[in-house]
């Protein structure tokens, strides 16, 4: 999406250790305009898979989530990371390495949002290593229900969570695939 793809050469910053910061305008203070024509067009690119529900994780992928159920017109689910009070018992569960973190969290979603015959597509804002994307598939494939694909904003295609997810025949979307990242670069794939 050239849009996202402008917005990145203009507003994001390469950090040590392969880290892009778009906290700028994706994930901490968030471009509601931006997000609504990513959401357009993650809807023009999963319209025909019946998308019943779109399931992120906590926290970042929230803004961009939201909109996305939107446009497709149905329940947005997160998953939490952290057990509080107010969330019961009855919940499925998965182990998530967090890259940005440094640390494996447990990740909830209360049964009563996910069930059997839905048709979850899944929406975060980065797809690097591919735990986020792989732990939400196990909670969808607990729930029984049916993962449609990941509509992901910023793909870094030069780490293997996403080629290897496609492996396993998961339909992947990104907004923006970056091919190398430097201090002073950033190179975008081309499709």
């Amino acid at each position: 999406m050239q849009q996202l793809i402008e917005r990145i050469k203009r507003d994001g910053v390469v950090k040590p250790g392969g880290v892009l910061k778009v906290d700028s305008f994706l994930n901490h203070q968030i471009d509601p305009k931006l997000s609504y024509d990513m959401a357009k067009e993650i809807h023009r690119l999963f319209e025909n898979e019946d998308v019943n529900k779109i399931l992120t994780i906590e926290a970042s992928g929230i803004g961009m989530a939201v909109l996305t159920g939107l446009v497709f017109d149905c329940p947005v689910v997160f998953a939490k990371k952290s057990k509080t009070i107010n969330l019961s018992d009855d919940v499925y569960s998965t182990t998530v390495y967090s890259f940005t973190h440094q640390v494996s969290k447990q990740v909830l979603v209360s049964k009563r949002y996910l069930n059997p015959g839905d048709r979850v597509l899944i929406v975060d804002d980065f797809l690097a290593n591919g735990a986020a994307l792989e732990g939400l598939c196990d909670i969808v494939e607990q729930a029984g229900a049916t993962v449609v694909g990941a509509a992901i904003a910023i793909e870094k295609a030069f780490q293997p969570g996403g080629a290897k997810l496609r492996e396993r025949g998961l339909r992947i979307e990104s907004l923006a695939r970056i091919e190398s990242m430097g201090e002073d670069s950033i190179v975008f794939c081309k499709e």
